[in-house]
């Protein structure tokens, strides 16, 4: 099975005796269930849970392969790195749910396995403070060259809008602040970056704000792991300017939204801040209104509306303006999938 496979299921009507016999079987070990315990709270690699669990990496990865052939937990592949949590669709992530609510909290063996997951986790949040540290000056600076965050963000909100959203996908999610901002009005919430370092940081950053039903992913943006028609709204938040093919990653975008859905598209008017090609990789110096239409429509998404928000009067020539593009995948549209396809963990 690949990691595409485990991570999309199609709902079904109930399990056979034999598929619920073997998902009880693949469960009742007594590793197994300290592993479903320790995964019902966060995603873990096999390193975290070797580092837990005190056992070898070939006897967690068979007792990690049994669970997830039973589809007890979800499996998807970050580099060289697997990342494991507790199943979140289908059947089967029933009784997982089941198990995990009727184990006692209170003992031992359970308590000492959460201390130790804690004290790894704490491990991997300080490196990625480290990482944050040493680059944050790059973002202080740009935030400086443009409106105040605050609102930047209450126009992407007004824009993107109330939701619901059953599948939100934020493509290039760099610190997760997208995911963060709009996980609590999605039921699913995935970011995918080629960024390790980022990654890990913005893992910390919603484990903190507990917002289980956001993650994110390793993925190539211009390639994502999601069948078509998936997702319900999908944002490219100031990633654009650092790609060489823009056009394509708004396409593949595109890709992902159902009929109806919404593609939200923030970045940099055209500027001439020649520094930040040199200081911040940035290979674009922002984008015409005509070429941002342009590429939407011709990805099959519909321009709804468009937003800059420039610096106030009286500042100096060196600010930036944010631009906001909200488009709409046609009603009319067909996917080579069907929009009804769960997307699990």
């Amino acid at each position: 099975m690949s990691d595409v496979d485990a991570h999309t299921q199609a709902p079904s009507e109930s399990l056979s005796r034999a598929q619920a016999l073997g998902v009880l079987r693949a469960a009742g070990e007594a590793t197994r269930v300290r592993i479903l315990a320790l995964l019902a709270k966060g995603e873990l690699n096999v390193k975290d849970l070797t580092q837990i669990l005190g056992q070898s990496q070939p006897r967690i990865s068979r007792h990690l392969k049994l669970m997830a052939e039973a589809r007890l937990i979800g499996r998807f592949r970050e580099g060289s790195w697997v990342f494991f949590r507790l199943a979140d669709a289908g059947n089967q992530s029933a009784l997982a749910d089941a198990i995990v609510a009727s184990l006692d909290r209170t003992d031992p063996v359970f308590a000492r396995d959460r201390a130790r997951a804690a004290a790894v986790k704490k491990a991997r949040e300080e490196a990625a403070q480290g990482y944050f540290r040493e680059h944050a000056g790059e973002w202080d600076k740009i935030r400086t060259l443009h409106v105040a965050d605050a609102q930047v963000e209450a126009a992407i909100d007004e824009a993107l809008g109330p939701g619901p959203f059953p599948l939100l996908v934020d493509l290039g999610t760099g610190t997760g602040r997208m995911l963060e901002l709009f996980a609590p009005r999605a039921s699913r919430a995935l970011g995918f970056d080629l960024n390790h370092d980022m990654l890990t940081y913005a893992r910390m950053k919603l484990e903190r704000a507990g917002l289980a039903q956001a993650q994110a992913r390793h993925g190539d943006l211009y390639n994502v792991p999601l069948p078509d028609g998936a997702a319900d709204a999908v944002i490219l938040h100031q990633v654009l300017h650092f790609l060489d093919e823009p056009a394509a990653a708004m396409a593949e975008a595109a890709r992902l939204l159902k009929p109806g859905g919404k593609l939200l598209v923030v970045d940099f008017a055209p500027h001439e801040l020649e520094f930040l090609r040199e200081q911040s990789a940035h290979r674009r110096l922002g984008f015409a209104p005509d070429q941002l239409k342009r590429w939407l429509e011709e990805a099959g998404v519909k321009v709804g509306r468009q937003r800059d928000l420039a610096p106030g009067a009286g500042v100096g020539a060196d600010k930036l303006t944010v631009s906001l593009w909200l488009g709409t995948k046609p009603a009319t549209a067909s996917a080579k999938k069907t929009a009804s396809v769960e997307v699990a963990a």
